[in-house]
């Protein structure tokens, strides 16, 4: 019975000074924000563009000779994708049998890319801008932080998300966003995902093309109601406006008639093609 007693003493001893270390929840919530400061899209592109390169390595995958680079402001030290690939062929013969008129591969897209989505507010595309090299133009994007798969991998592992609608909502997106900026390059492999599940589409270099038909129309079914709207107030002089540098008055129109093409598309749906965007 007394040394039950006892150790009963010794365990209540011990848990209050266990909890006599612990910093309480507003101290610790605190220091947790003031390790992980959120930028701005204005203060990514700023460190971007000026932060200087310490090293570079080849990015494990993609085909456009990437490179993966350390950069440094002095105050902040992070990663960024190099991009300096800009190809144009008059006939390109790509995998399965498949040939493509007036082809680009180019780094600009990236920029261009970013800004779109930026235009309709759809916030899934890394920032990027434009930057020297090696004296070569060349797109520089923010590196995902805390990326722990990508959709290749998840399908491979049969690992399924925790939220199904919110996950459906992100890739009714990004299928959206291919079809207005003409992306023939998606691939599982540029569909990256984060700890918190976030999807960030990535790689962009072979969009903006010029047709002004969708290709694949049946992959427009959903779509974020405010991003719809943002789309249907686009017009060419705000586009010209963000893009100019980066695409020709071509595409640019082009992008204005596919963007007719998923409105239209929608509102053949219905009301229920639309949704309030959730959890993302």
């Amino acid at each position: 019975m007394r040394s039950a007693l006892l150790a009963g003493l010794c365990a209540a001893f011990v848990s209050v000074a266990v909890l006599a270390q612990q910093p309480d929840p507003p101290a610790q919530a605190a220091a947790t924000t003031a390790a992980a400061p959120k930028l701005t899209d204005a203060e990514i592109e700023d460190f971007l563009l000026h932060a200087k390169v310490i090293k570079t390595k080849g990015a494990k995958k993609g085909v456009t000779a990437t490179l993966r680079a350390t950069l440094t402001d002095g105050k902040l030290t992070h990663d960024a994708q190099i991009q300096d690939i800009d190809e144009h062929q008059q006939v390109f013969n790509g995998s399965g049998g498949t040939t493509e008129f007036d082809f680009r591969d180019s780094w600009s897209f990236n920029v261009a890319g970013y800004r779109v989505d930026r235009l309709i507010a759809m916030n899934m595309v890394p920032v990027s801008v434009a930057r020297k090299w090696n004296y070569k133009d060349a797109a520089f994007t923010w590196w995902i932080d805390d990326v722990v798969m990508d959709e290749e991998q998840r399908i491979k592992e049969k690992t399924e998300p925790p939220h199904t609608d919110v996950w459906n909502q992100q890739m009714q997106m990004v299928r959206v966003f291919d079809e207005l900026i003409a992306n023939v390059d998606r691939n599982l492999g540029n569909l990256l995902i984060t700890k918190d599940w976030r999807l960030w589409p990535i790689d962009h270099t072979r969009a903006f093309r010029t047709n002004k038909e969708l290709k694949k129309p049946l992959n427009v079914t959903h779509a974020d109601r405010a991003v719809v709207e943002r789309m249907k107030a686009l017009d060419k002089e705000s586009l010209r406006k963000a893009t100019s540098k980066y695409l020709t008055t071509f595409q640019i129109d082009a992008i204005l008639a596919r963007r007719d093409a998923i409105v239209k598309r929608l509102d053949s749906i219905g009301p229920g093609a639309l949704y309030d965007r959730t959890g993302w």
